[in-house]
């Protein structure tokens, strides 16, 4: 007789084990506020409420005069430093160059001659046709125009060299700080152009063309589908067996089926009563906030603020 009552009585139990009230919850966005870091009038608002935005889409414009000036302004010093750089490695120009080897030339041509007259002296002094004074002055005119050649050759190897190592270091240094400063400016300018991020709805527009936009204050809100979760308070008796990663079942007024998600979050500390109440039960239970996430195709069928049904797998 007591096996015979043993499987009604199992039937029984597994019925009102699955006739447990679910979870209450409700679904949450985490939106996407665009901003620009450079303020500035707002020139062109591209997207509406409501919208559909994809990766890249423009969102709105901001005037740009005095961030294309100063763009424009580092180019031009880019250029200026560069013109130095490459002015610096060349050496002389030609014509200067032409002008060391002219001086060299007289030099050598003066050295010449005083060679020769020096020589018609010591030959004359043999002779005794000349002073010694005559002679000496013969000397040294020869020794000055052999250290003119010198120089002269000295100045040409040093015309036809590039400039020292030290300088052309300064001008690339100078060179590369106008470049980063030119990186600077572009990066300001394209601030002023917001695109999106993310794939997503526009969930709303906070300024009209000609407003003045701060820096930092958004423009444009919108709200990825995979961004939207599902909150829920589990009572402490329920918490030891729950884990992240678990199952859960998603019920909503309109759902035409349930919609699988799975828990990514459990609270470390609990709460008395949860921030929002959907249920007629005593207020007074000890829970813990819990989050779940579907799927971005199923996520995209919630709302921020709509009320859910949560049922533990």
């Amino acid at each position: 007789m007591k096996k015979r009552h043993l499987l009604p009585l199992v039937l029984v139990l597994v019925a009102c084990t699955s006739g447990e009230a679910p979870l209450q919850g409700y679904a949450e966005g985490e939106f996407v506020r665009v901003a620009g870091p450079i303020a500035g009038t707002l020139v062109t608002l591209d997207v509406a409420r409501g919208s559909t935005v994809a990766p890249g889409a423009p969102l709105f414009t901001l005037e740009a005069e005095s961030e294309g000036a100063a763009r424009r302004e580092a180019e031009e010093r880019v250029r200026m430093a560069e013109a130095r750089l490459a002015n610096l490695g060349k050496g002389r120009r030609p014509t200067e160059l032409d002008a060391a080897r002219a001086q060299l030339a007289q030099a050598e041509a003066a050295l010449r001659l005083s060679t020769a007259e020096l020589a018609r002296a010591e030959d004359l002094v043999k002779r005794n046709f000349q002073s010694r004074q005559s002679l000496d002055a013969a000397r040294a005119a020869s020794e000055r125009d052999r250290s003119r050649v010198a120089e002269s050759k000295a100045l040409l190897a040093t015309a036809e060299l590039p400039s020292r190592v030290d300088e052309i270091r300064a001008a690339e240094a100078d060179a590369n700080a106008a470049r980063q400063s030119l990186a600077q400016a572009d990066w300001r300018l394209r601030q002023k152009r917001a695109i999106s991020s993310v794939a997503g709805t526009v969930t709303e527009t906070l300024y009209v063309a000609g407003e003045w936009v701060n820096a930092g204050a958004p423009v444009v809100t919108i709200l990825p589908p995979e961004n939207v979760k599902a909150r829920f308070f589990v009572p402490e008796t329920k918490l030891g067996a729950l884990r992240i990663g678990q199952d859960v079942q998603l019920r909503c007024d309109g759902c035409a089926a349930p919609i699988a998600a799975k828990v990514t979050y459990i609270a470390p500390q609990a709460e008395f009563t949860p921030p929002v109440i959907f249920s007629k039960d005593s207020r007074a239970k000890l829970v813990f906030l819990v989050e779940a996430r579907a799927s971005p195709g199923d996520s995209a069928k919630l709302r921020p603020g709509q009320p859910l049904d949560v049922t533990l797998q």
